[in-house]
């Protein structure tokens, strides 16, 4: 089995980041998508430097892998959500989420992650698309440049009601941006259910060649919601199935758990979560294969 499942800190907010790590690696899990967050590795505290390397040296004690997430809803700004985003008005605003990616590349390569995820946020009022996409360009130009320089690519999500929703979407910006090598993908499977024309199996083919990050979770058609696993409408054997594959193509990142409303449940969920995935990778895929870990 090629697919390494993580587990996302934003649903284990509840946690001490220490606590969350070893639980995960307690339940087999193979890393964790990382959320720079108040609670756990807080990118503006001081001594990010030393704070970074103890989470390195946990994580190398543990096994794990990571990948760095920076959807963090009140680490910018503690009166909006998401705010400021890679399209506000104000062009130092905008600079302040440039400089928090910026910081999560460094942390990244501190600790040996994956990736960078990322996304480009809701298009503000009497906003004209091509303005918006323009400052996204404009905003991602310097972090580009970091992933280029330290090795670890950044990985923009398609988020409903976002500039930059779907996977069209995604290619748009690639061409805008000169398709710069750095410049991959997240791929969340719940979106693809959301609101991609086509299915999410389908999604995750399509998505292969720049795919960078995965995120998982159940949903419903025309629903924005993060479910637990059985919630929603996912047929995930042979979405398992694809992810497997990717391994083939050279894909070695990892599939998390995304659930970051339901942290008041999350040692369960990870649990719970783990096992109904481990349960639906078809057995073509897992026969004859050691556990993940």
């Amino acid at each position: 089995m090629t697919i390494r499942f993580g587990y996302g800190t934003n649903g284990l907010t509840d946690l001490r980041l220490d606590d969350a790590l070893g639980l995960l690696a307690d339940l087999g899990y193979d890393g964790v998508g990382l959320t720079l967050d108040h609670m756990h590795l807080d990118p503006f505290a001081p001594d990010l430097a030393a704070r970074t390397r103890h989470v390195a040296d946990r994580l190398g004690r543990l096994g794990l892998g990571v990948t760095i997430e920076t959807g963090a809803r009140y680490v910018l700004d503690p009166r909006r959500k998401h705010g400021p985003s890679l399209l506000d008005p104000d062009p130092e605003a905008r600079a302040a989420r440039t400089r928090l990616l910026l910081r999560a590349v460094d942390v990244a390569a501190d600790l040996g992650a994956h990736a960078v995820h990322c996304f480009s946020g809701i298009t503000p009022p009497e906003t004209p698309p091509d303005t918006a996409w323009q400052r996204l360009t404009d905003a991602l130009a310097p972090v580009l440049d970091a992933a280029a320089r330290t090795g670890v690519p950044l990985a923009i999500e398609p988020e409903p009601g976002h500039l930059l929703a779907t996977l069209s979407d995604f290619h748009h910006l690639r061409v805008l941006s000169g398709d710069p090598e750095p410049l991959g993908l997240t791929l969340d499977i719940g979106h693809c259910q959301c609101l991609e024309p086509a299915a999410p199996v389908d999604c995750v083919r399509a998505a292969a060649p720049w795919l960078r990050h995965v995120q998982i979770e159940d949903m419903r058609r025309g629903v924005h919601e993060h479910l637990p696993f059985g919630d929603g409408e996912i047929d995930f054997p042979p979405v398992l199935d694809a992810l497997d594959a990717l391994g083939d193509t050279g894909y070695r990142g990892l599939t998390v758990v995304e659930l970051p409303r339901h942290s008041h449940a999350g040692p369960e969920l990870a649990r719970t979560s783990i096992e109904f995935l481990r349960d639906r990778i078809p057995s073509k895929s897992s026969k004859g294969a050691t556990p993940c870990r």
